[in-house]
């Protein structure tokens, strides 16, 4: 009988702890705040280190795709990445480099064995006529940098509880968007949507990013497709992970000018 009575408090202590737990992550998640909120986001989406596979397919205005394969290599929580396509033919082994976040970006291009470094402003074009910028890829930091946080009321989208948080361009930044509004998963603490607004009118909506399809790769919670609608030009352009890896040592030498080539 008191075996039996000391199990009993021992699954009553066992409930109670578990009980004050997941009240105090509650509460702990109630009492985020913006800033906490997209640091978060950020430390998730840009792991250390990641290698891997890409497809990105464009929808043009007269309803015609073209498609792109290409490998990725990504150090330092994103502030260098490079992009090595792999199809179709007539871009195979091109190559782009991206440093600094995204601030100092150079093209190789194969048939002519040159390396053309970008000028400043290039972070704002778009990458192979896609709906995404040089900037909405290598950007890493750009949310914490770049922009002031705010959170607003929680709120249901695609299907999930999310965290609403809005960012004002700090006014010394040359950031490409003059606001953005994104719901965060709570749970997975990754983008669900991304709504972007023009430079120069905080009021007019540019673009929109859903992710989709979050799974967990080596511990990490990642969205494997991600969809970019230009609401201007009223195109968009998907891309897909077909494989991805965290668990890899990348030489630093791979982001220089001679690891573009090789």
């Amino acid at each position: 009988m008191n075996c039996f009575t000391n199990l009993l408090k021992i699954i009553s202590c066992a409930a109670v702890v578990l009980c004050a737990l997941s009240i105090s992550s509650q509460l702990y998640a109630q009492d985020m705040t913006a800033d906490e909120i997209i640091n978060t986001m950020t430390e998730t989406m840009n792991p250390d280190q990641s290698q891997g596979r890409m497809k990105m397919t464009i929808m043009t205005t007269s309803g015609q795709e073209r498609t792109f394969e290409y490998e990725t290599f990504s150090k330092n929580q994103g502030e260098k990445s490079l992009m090595k396509y792999v199809k179709p033919t007539r871009v195979k082994d091109q190559a782009i480099l991206m440093l600094n976040n995204a601030d100092d970006i150079w093209v190789y291009f194969p048939r002519t064995k040159r390396v053309r470094k970008l000028a400043t402003h290039a972070k704002k074009q778009k990458v192979e006529g896609s709906d995404f910028s040089y900037e909405d890829m290598g950007a890493s930091n750009t949310f914490i940098d770049e922009y002031d946080a705010v959170r607003h009321n929680d709120e249901k989208k695609e299907g999930r509880q999310c965290y609403k948080i809005e960012l004002t361009r700090k006014s010394e930044s040359s950031a490409s968007y003059s606001r953005i509004v994104m719901w965060v998963d709570k749970e997975y603490m990754v983008p669900l949507v991304i709504g972007y607004y023009h430079e120069d009118d905080p009021k007019l909506w540019e673009k929109q990013l859903v992710c989709s399809d979050i799974q967990l790769i080596d511990g990490i919670y990642t969205p494997m497709k991600f969809v970019m609608y230009n609401k201007l030009d009223n195109t968009h352009t998907s891309m897909e992970i077909i494989e991805v890896t965290y668990k890899v040592e990348l030489p630093d030498n791979l982001f220089t000018e001679q690891g573009m080539q090789q």
